[in-house]
């Protein structure tokens, strides 16, 4: 199908027509060009917060790099808990049942709250204690405690902002998703340089300007999310009358989200662990991975944005039960993402001095961000259906399995690998680097196994 620019634009604008009785490459074009935009101003955020930090050394961006690298299981709980609600709304909506998906998305917004507030709690007590066991050094510590105490206390944001992103998915609706980090990103990018640099009126805090400039930021969108939630502006309506708890739904819930975050857990836990073997190796080492992971989730996102679209399209053929479309979506929308991991991979190889070198390190962390950009990225031409077939599972409701593959792929795999390169066999941190490229491949091909076999087409949620 070609893609014209009124398609771009009707798909950027939003629109009301039914996903399941469209054109296939119709509906996937509507749903991923938002969802790919929308995961694109997410992971602006990264890059933008890197950028100006980076500009404060190497210490510094080792605080953002052990932080997110822990917070990253705080995004996994987010993510999970979206990627429930999101299957749960889709179906709805396959289904035509919107005041359904009107309670869904309200009995996911109390559970959300409810884990916060635990997070929050523990992450601001123990902040220092989070760095200390990460391998930061005195000068991280000094510099960086606040930074993530700020990021755990504020985690509510983070909470909320995945997970009604995730409800406008469900509904079909990517183009809210995609205003709401719109508006987060503009806030943001203002607020980082004014708040770490101390520009005009503004106090320089340094690191910690990063945190306070990324909670404002994604507190005024998920401000922005509630209003277009509550005025009824998209497919659904939310009034007080839904929030009262429904135990049975709420256990429902919790038991696809048990398992979409169970399976970022494993994912994330796996980084966290990496990080710490890259710590091993010294700061400007740890300061180029973190750089290469910036901009590998700079270029993840978007392609998560095509996994995204294609769980929402499972999800909602599912509930029109019509399964063969909704697996046709999902191997179609696994051949458009590889296409588009190819021409990252060719850019980033090619590209890495340039890419690398825009951060403005010491030419040691360079050197060891151009390296780890170079390998980990030529991976990710093969992850392409992993992570689309991956979300289409989810978008089914079936998120132990998943669970199941992450847990294989990353803590079987993985962390051994990468412990045994590295360290035993004394590779170093290129041996991290290689280990991360072979899981990603072994992932794709269990994913590709899995999925051919059909059994989550009977997932009832």
């Amino acid at each position: 199908m070609k893609i014209s620019r009124k398609l771009i634009l009707e798909a950027i604008k939003g629109t009301t027509e039914d996903l399941t009785s469209i054109p296939l490459s119709r509906a996937i074009i509507l749903l991923s060009i938002p969802m790919i935009l929308e995961m694109s101003m997410e992971s602006l955020f990264a890059v933008v917060d890197a950028f100006f930090v980076a500009k404060l050394g190497e210490a510094a961006l080792t605080t953002v790099g052990l932080t997110e690298s822990v917070m990253f299981l705080v995004y996994s709980l987010a993510i999970g808990l979206a990627t429930a609600a999101t299957a749960m709304v889709a179906r709805r909506v396959g289904e035509k049942d919107i005041p359904s998906a009107n309670i869904a998305a309200s009995q996911a917004i109390l559970i959300a709250v409810a884990i916060s507030v635990l997070v929050g709690l523990g992450g601001g007590i123990f902040a220092e204690d989070i760095l200390s066991l990460m391998g930061a050094d005195a000068e991280v510590l000094e510099i960086g405690t606040n930074y993530t105490r700020i990021m755990f206390g504020g985690n509510v944001v983070i909470m909320l902002l995945f997970l009604l992103n995730g409800i406008f998915r469900g509904t079909g609706n990517a183009t809210l998703a995609l205003y709401t980090l719109v508006l987060c990103n503009g806030i943001n990018i203002v607020l980082d340089p004014c708040l770490i640099l101390g520009l005009g009126p503004f106090p320089k805090l340094g690191v910690t300007g990063a945190a306070v400039a990324t909670n404002i930021g994604r507190g005024i969108g998920v401000a922005f999310q509630l209003y277009l939630l509550f005025s009824g502006k998209g497919v659904l309506h939310l009034g007080k009358q839904h929030f009262a708890p429904i135990a049975d739904l709420i256990r429902r819930l919790l038991k696809v989200a048990s398992g979409g975050a169970g399976q970022y857990v494993i994912s994330s836990a796996s980084w966290v662990f990496l990080m710490r073997i890259i710590s091993n190796f010294g700061t400007e080492v740890v300061a180029g991975y973190t750089i290469t992971i910036r901009v590998i989730i700079f270029a993840i996102l978007p392609a998560f944005g095509m996994a995204n679209a294609a769980a929402t399209l499972v999800g909602q053929n599912l509930g029109a039960n019509r399964p063969d479309r909704a697996e046709q979506a999902a191997w179609r929308t696994g051949l458009y993402c590889t296409i588009f991991f190819v021409g990252v991979s060719i850019l980033s190889y090619f590209f890495a001095p340039l890419i690398i070198g825009i951060f403005g390190q010491g030419e040691a962390a360079t050197e060891a961000g151009i390296i780890s950009l170079r390998i980990i990225c030529a991976g990710y031409i093969t992850f392409g259906y992993g992570m689309v077939l991956s979300q289409s599972l989810n978008g089914a409701g079936d998120t132990r399995t998943p669970t199941f593959i992450n847990f294989l792929a990353f803590w079987l795999v993985q962390i051994p690998l990468a412990y045994s390169l590295a360290v035993l066999l004394d590779v170093g941190p290129t041996g991290v680097y290689w280990a991360i490229l072979i899981t990603e491949t072994v992932f794709a091909a269990i994913c590709i196994f899995v999925f051919r076999r059909g059994n989550w087409k009977e997932t009832k949620i």
